[in-house]
């Protein structure tokens, strides 16, 4: 373990050394210096191997208590490895199921068709139809994947978690992190990883939202084969589309990239507003167009939860956005855990007032992701700490933003999400529980007016 303590802090030296003359000696402006940094940040990380790539990965949806420069990099991050030989995979098969992959699958193609850190994907057909939790049948002869964790993964991943952490506690007591705590975040990241190590977890989510989306024929999810998964294996429908990246091939094909801008925004938000159960980790490799106009949803990985009350809170931020009310943006987001000391109150509110006129864009459509990520920004620039749900939620509705306006670059997601405010803060109008608990407030509201 201490020669690995030793490689990885002479990585991440021989990277910062590198980076000097890119940002002039320090000579150049900020903005420059930061990107110098933070591609060699990231080069570093890619270097250092699987922990670190999905550190980087963690790093990119939290533009709360990292810089725009590092978020954007982090963003480029390639989750993708050389591949291991067949013969490592098919061991891992076998010791899960006790069956060689051709007595599971009809067939199992040795060639993987991807390969990433944590886990690498073959194809295969299966053997006999099966019915799935939620969907129709998957018939014999069809096409699946078999995502598999690679051998030694957890243990390499663990192992280097255990060596970042003990230099996180040492740069923590140095004080040279001063925007995000690194303990905390490799404590969350050290969650995140066990989650997808166990890969039961993404199939049980694919099947929620399976069900979760059962009457939108627009959008879907591969249906997971059971028998043939466990903790380490896990075989799901294949599925087949363009991935966002391709779109003009999509395009040609007759697709209808603006129907599916706008309900592929409409399901996103019908995740957090009526499920309080989103997919977190959307880009381009995990959302693809579908030949038959579907938007096809994949590898649940990441996700995040939010309780009945943070969904009101988060309604009532988003409504903020629609008003430009800074001080109920404020008050809600409160709620939600950020905690703005009482001396930042005026600054904050002043800037977010800046950033809600800013909304606008020149076409008419409103900018949430310069409204949520400015947000993030100006709470970091104030020293004030954000919920790493908070942070996470806003930056994947940036992203979904994003998303969508790949597909159609007029979209305003804060209009598609008006509806789905408007039914909630309706609902909590007429709530009796609600009503109770305002009721003192509004009688004495018109005993001032009887008086005055």
């Amino acid at each position: 373990m201490a020669s690995r303590r030793t490689n990885i802090a002479l990585v991440f030296i021989k990277h910062g050394l590198a980076a000097v003359p890119a940002a002039a000696f320090g000579l150049a402006p900020a903005a420059r210096r930061r990107s110098a940094f933070a591609r060699r940040w990231r080069l570093a990380f890619e270097e250092l191997g699987p922990a670190f790539v999905k550190l980087g990965q963690l790093i990119s949806v939290r533009p709360d208590e990292f810089s725009e420069e590092l978020v954007a990099e982090m963003q480029r991050m390639q989750d993708a490895v050389a591949p291991l030989p067949a013969s490592a995979i098919r061991r891992v098969i076998t010791e899960e199921f006790a069956a060689t992959p051709e007595e599971l699958w009809a067939d199992f193609e040795d060639e993987p068709v991807a390969s990433a850190s944590i886990a690498q994907v073959h194809r295969a057909t299966l053997a006999r139809p099966y019915r799935p939790v939620w969907g129709e049948e998957l018939p014999a002869g069809t096409t699946v994947a078999i995502k598999v964790v690679r051998p030694g993964a957890a243990d390499s991943i663990r192992s280097d978690i255990a060596v970042a952490r003990r230099l996180a506690e040492r740069v923590g007591r140095l004080g040279l992190a001063r925007r995000f705590d690194p303990v905390a975040l490799l404590d969350e990241f050290a969650d995140t990883v066990a989650r997808e190590l166990d890969l039961r977890r993404e199939g049980r989510f694919a099947d929620r939202f399976a069900f979760d989306f059962r009457d939108d024929d627009r959008v879907v999810a591969p249906r997971i084969v059971w028998p043939l998964s466990s903790r380490r294996v896990v075989t799901m429908e294949y599925m087949h589309g363009w991935r966002l990246t391709d779109l003009e091939e999509a395009r040609a094909a007759g697709v209808d990239c603006y129907g599916l801008a706008v309900h592929g925004a409409t399901a996103f938000m019908r995740q957090v507003f009526v499920y309080g159960r989103y997919h977190a980790d959307l880009h381009p490799a995990n959302l693809f167009v579908t030949p038959d106009n579907k938007i096809a949803y994949l590898d649940f990985g990441i996700v995040g939860y939010l309780t009945p009350e943070e969904r009101m809170n988060i309604t009532q931020v988003m409504a903020a956005l629609v008003y430009r009310d800074p001080e109920r943006a404020l008050t809600y987001s409160a709620k939600l855990g950020v905690d703005v000391p009482a001396e930042k109150i005026g600054v904050v509110r002043a800037g977010l007032a800046d950033l809600l006129d800013g909304t606008l864009r020149e076409d008419g459509t409103r900018d949430f992701r310069h409204f949520g990520l400015g947000f993030l920004r100006l709470l970091g620039a104030n020293d004030v700490r954000i919920p790493a749900g908070y942070g996470l939620l806003i930056k994947s509705l940036a992203t979904v933003e994003g998303v969508a306006r790949a597909l159609y670059p007029e979209i305003d997601i804060v209009q598609t999400a008006q509806p789905f405010t408007t039914r909630i803060l309706g609902r909590a109008m007429g709530d009796p529980a609600r009503l109770r608990e305002r009721m003192p407030a509004a009688i004495r509201a018109a005993l001032r007016e009887l008086v005055a």
